[in-house]
């Protein structure tokens, strides 16, 4: 019997003008993605959900988690634990930044939200070495990341999450609001909401996997070095 549960298509890894190396406009990147077929997506800027307030304040976004016209955003944040990077879903989280990966961790579970590594093995992008993986109680790994610097560390992701039965995750890492989408999670939820989805995604998921294109990978790391020419230090994007 064909399910009746809705199929939504939903990008788990995106940052706006609100993170340090990005430029995407927080409408753009609701436009962008609508046009492109996404029921939504996730807000994650390094380390501030600044975005999330802004979200909410414009009525994007519901403190309740239910969707605005039907489209879900889901609240979120890229955290640059002291192991590397580590994508909080489902949760308003202060900047913690430096904090140590496990209490990252148990910090997401106390406010009902998902921990999931970004880009692991990605060790240019601050990918969280596998003998950090391997004590960190996560939810999920992000196994397709659009923005990887080489395709074998997805591969390496994608290993290990069979290897230990880890709900698996893929994202466009956008920083800008023309690349959301190249990489997406297909979830089934029961329904449309935050908390739904997120329990969607620890029952199963599907991946949509499409790498940037060379362009669009120069524009991201143009943006990084921008910021690191302003900010004097390298270290905490990706």
């Amino acid at each position: 019997m064909k399910s009746l549960k809705p199929r939504l298509h939903l990008d788990l890894h995106s940052h706006s003008r609100f993170s340090a190396d990005g430029v995407a406009e927080p409408e753009d990147m609701i436009a962008v993605a609508k046009q492109k077929g996404l029921h939504g997506f996730a807000i994650t800027d390094h380390n501030t959900c600044e975005c999330v307030d802004y979200f909410l304040e414009k009525g994007f976004m519901r403190e309740d988690g239910e969707a605005v016209d039907g489209f879900l955003i889901i609240p979120g944040q890229e955290i640059t634990t002291r192991d590397g990077h580590l994508l909080a879903l489902g949760v308003h989280l202060p900047d913690v930044k430096g904090i140590d990966p496990v209490e990252a961790c148990h910090l997401i579970h106390e406010k009902g939200g998902l921990a999931v590594p970004a880009h692991p093995y990605d060790y240019f992008r601050a990918g969280i070495r596998e003998a950090v993986l391997d004590t960190l109680p996560m939810d999920g790994i992000e196994v397709f990341n659009a923005a990887t610097s080489f395709k074998r560390c997805n591969s390496r992701a994608f290993t290990y999450a069979k290897e230990h039965n880890l709900p698996m995750t893929a994202g466009s890492d956008a920083h800008d609001a023309a690349v959301i989408g190249t990489a997406y999670t297909i979830v089934e939820p029961e329904e449309v909401t935050v908390k739904s989805v997120l329990e969607a995604i620890k029952a199963h998921t599907d991946l949509e996997q499409r790498y940037l294109t060379p362009k669009e990978a120069f524009k991201k790391t143009w943006n990084n070095m921008l910021r690191f020419k302003k900010k004097g230090k390298v270290g905490t994007g990706a």
